[in-house]
């Protein structure tokens, strides 16, 4: 019959996609979507901390409403933060991914400001409303951190899988569209200035190192 003619090519056709797969051929693609799904993960946890400002600054504004500049900064930091977006074909645009960065940076050193101006300002300190908005704000950075760290592991392993033997194979052949995704980098500040503290928090900053004696003195 002519179906049983088939089946030779059909059981090589067979043998091919598994011996592919056995070679990872497969890689790049499983590697790229573990990336855009980490960068989701980054997407939602500064949407997380978006969403908690306005909340943040009102309930500031009722005890500290003084303090307009700062106010006025978070709010501005925050739509520049909320406008500067990419989504997950970007984050293979080094420039795109730094205004992102950029912008984070700026909405998270505001934010700084606006705890610290709060120590001056027991009421606020005691309400039960910025209390827990201030809970709430802390584990999203603790959040960020978090996913900005398991994206930047998908991303190693996938620019990885790019550069190294068999993946750079494929990526010369089956898939050439593929480009190496950005992983955050800290900041300058970030390298040289202590991480946003809160008030009740200590910081940990490590202390300077004591000077060495010269020889000669007590």
């Amino acid at each position: 019959m002519t179906i049983f003619r088939h089946v030779p090519k059909l059981l090589a056709a067979i043998g091919v996609a598994f011996a592919l797969a056995g070679c990872g051929v497969n890689n790049i693609p499983t590697k790229d979507q573990a990336v855009k799904a980490a960068w989701a993960n980054v997407q939602g946890t500064y949407q997380r901390r978006s969403d908690l400002i306005p909340n943040l600054v009102a309930t500031v504004q009722g005890f500290a409403a003084q303090e307009k500049s700062v106010l006025i900064a978070v709010t501005e930091a925050r739509a520049n933060a909320t406008r500067v977006n990419i989504d997950a074909s970007s984050i293979t645009d080094p420039a795109a991914f730094e205004r992102f960065r950029q912008a984070q940076d700026q909405l998270s050193g505001v934010l700084g400001r606006l705890m610290m101006i709060t120590e001056k300002y027991p009421d606020l300190k005691s309400n039960q409303n910025f209390l827990a908005l201030q809970s709430q704000l802390e584990g999203t950075e603790n959040r960020i951190e978090i996913a900005r760290r398991d994206y930047n592991a998908a991303v190693q392993d996938y620019n990885t899988e790019l550069v190294t033997i068999p993946g750079s194979l494929w990526a010369a052949t089956f898939y050439r569209t593929y480009k190496q995704a950005t992983p955050f980098a800290a900041s300058a500040a970030a390298q040289t200035a202590p991480v946003v503290s809160f008030p009740g928090t200590t910081s940990t900053a490590p202390a300077p190192a004591p000077e060495a004696a010269q020889p000669g003195t007590p």
